[in-house]
């Protein structure tokens, strides 16, 4: 057990999600998260969460791990085309994962997620969560332009926005 983390994660509350996104934050989040699924046949959803519960916590469990979680939770994965993407911040941590649908996965893989995440968390470091959010959002979705782009024209159109774009505070 990393007495640090438990300490940071402790320490941790929403005041401090609500410090680094203020409302504004999080519209121009919602914002980034509409423009680019407007270029592409994807679903993205950001999470935040300030910390683990203390259980969870104690036993080790990682941030890519709750992010697995969460991606079922927030029903991520349930879209028509397989095609959602969940980038998840853990902020105690500064962690970023991003977990993809399979329909999507299986075209780009771990490697593409890793380097997304690893250029949101060097933002992060330096303080500027917006920045690094608004970074991987649009990361996200030049990937997914270029693998699924926007289907538009009679007959071929756009699928609904089957998940919310509202940035989710856990």
């Amino acid at each position: 057990m990393n007495l640090m983390r438990v300490m940071r994660h402790l320490s941790t509350g929403r005041a401090a999600v609500r410090r680094v996104f203020p409302s504004r934050a999080m519209d121009a989040i919602e914002s980034a998260i509409q423009t680019t699924e407007a270029q592409h046949a994807g679903q993205i959803r950001f999470a935040v969460e300030a910390s683990l519960e203390l259980a969870p916590l104690l036993a080790g469990q990682t941030a890519q791990q709750r992010a697995i979680e969460v991606f079922a939770k927030l029903r991520v994965w349930d879209t028509e085309h397989n095609n959602g993407v969940l980038i998840y911040l853990l902020l105690a941590d500064h962690d970023v994962e991003i977990v993809a649908d399979r329909g999507i996965h299986v075209r780009l893989g771990q490697q593409t997620w890793e380097a997304i995440c690893r250029e949101m968390e060097a933002a992060f470091r330096k303080g500027e969560f917006e920045s690094g959010v608004l970074t991987g959002i649009h990361a996200v979705g030049e990937h997914l332009s270029h693998h699924f782009p926007a289907r538009s024209g009679k007959g071929n159109e756009m699928p609904a926005n089957e998940l919310p774009d509202r940035p989710v505070v856990l």
